[in-house]
């Protein structure tokens, strides 16, 4: 998406621009650029759809949000975004600028038409987020009926050119106005938008073509992949309409906790809790990571709160090769329950050091405990 521009320079606004802002300028850029004004001219077409796409995102304040927050990796399922189907943006300008052109480009209204996107969920666990896996998953979707293979007729059947609108599902009313003469579209109401009479409906479907069926189906899992992020498996979700493409399948990520590990960004976070005498006098200590124990060092001297490094043991980065890091911070336990031997060893110590120890008395015992 590096070459897409920005949605708010499109429209001529700056960040800080209202609804009713956004409104204004897409009306009359696409006023300007629209193709049944510009016959003939690429340039203007193409401007005209990119008008409609800063459009779609801006005047929907969910969209917008995300775009305001990210830019248009909001919207690339291969950067993590969520994707966003702008399939039919276009067949509905129509409906959008009918108030702009006294009726405008009317689409057909049974024109192909793109499926519905389904949205799911999947719960995996943090290892299978970091290295990726394949899952499978259950959907209801809508699909052409298997008799009939989409027409909605019985076998050896066809249906009737609806005699009303000749096949394009919409007829044109004219209404006397103070204004003058205004022309709307409206659905057939003779074939209900299809453009056609089905004499004898197949059985199974009852005409209309197609069922909604349970399937299961095959996805792969990035690796790298975080919590909430969502990947999109193009054309797997509901058939379309009158040849129309089928929509996609939108797939939301939830990673399961891990009891030992946290995540942020591309690193790993562990927590490593080591004794009074590991931490004095320096130890070898194993480490859990994504890749199994590695055995570490650590120094003498060691503070609590001190963060050590463990390069390239973090999570794969979800675009492009290489790794995060994981990064260890150390505890010091504080020893508890000690025995009158321990006691003394550390009373000896404290003494070596020149350190002074006062025990507390019973009076100050009592007020701790409450």
């Amino acid at each position: 998406m590096a070459d897409k521009r920005d949605y708010y320079e499109v429209l001529g606004l700056d960040k800080s621009a209202q609804d009713s802002d956004i409104k204004k300028a897409y009306r009359k850029l696409a006023k300007e650029n629209h193709p049944d004004l510009n016959p003939g001219d690429a340039s203007a077409e193409a401007r005209f759809k990119e008008i409609a796409e800063a459009y779609a995102v801006l005047s929907d304040p969910d969209k917008k949000s995300k775009y305001d927050q990210f830019g248009h990796a909001a919207f690339d399922p291969s950067m993590g975004g969520t994707g966003v189907d702008f399939g039919d943006i276009f067949g509905d300008l129509g409906d959008i600028l009918g108030g702009i052109f006294g009726g405008g480009r009317q689409r057909q209204q049974n024109g192909p038409m793109r499926g519905e996107s389904i949205r799911t969920g999947i719960s995996i666990t943090f290892e299978e987020a970091a290295f990726g896996c394949e899952k499978e998953l259950s959907i209801a979707r809508i699909e052409d009926c298997s008799d009939c293979k989409g027409t909605g007729c019985t076998a050896g059947t066809t249906a009737e050119i609806c005699p009303e609108c000749r096949g394009s599902g919409a007829v044109h009313q004219q209404q006397r106005t103070p204004f003058g003469i205004m022309q709307t579209t409206v659905t057939c109401k003779t074939c209900g938008g299809s453009g056609k009479i089905i004499h004898q409906p197949c059985k199974t479907c009852g005409g209309t073509g197609s069922l909604r069926r349970q399937r299961k189906v095959s996805a792969n899992i990035p690796a790298g992949i975080d919590d909430g992020q969502s990947i999109v498996l193009r054309g797997l979700g509901s058939a379309g309409k009158n040849n129309g493409p089928a929509g996609d399948l939108l797939v939301t990520v939830a990673v399961r906790p891990h009891p030992l590990f946290k995540r942020d960004g591309s690193s790993v976070l562990f927590t490593l809790p080591i004794s009074f005498v590991q931490a004095a006098l320096g130890a070898e200590v194993e480490i859990p990571s994504l890749d199994g124990k590695i055995k570490y060092s650590i120094p003498e001297g060691t503070q609590t709160g001190t963060v050590f490094r463990l390069k390239d043991l973090g999570i794969p980065y979800i675009r492009g090769k290489g790794r995060g890091d994981e990064f260890v911070t150390v505890k010091v336990v504080t020893p508890e329950n000690l025995g009158e031997a321990q006691k003394a060893v550390l009373r000896e110590f404290a003494k070596a050091t020149g350190e002074s120890l006062t025990p507390p008395d019973a009076s100050s015992k009592k007020k701790h405990k409450k």
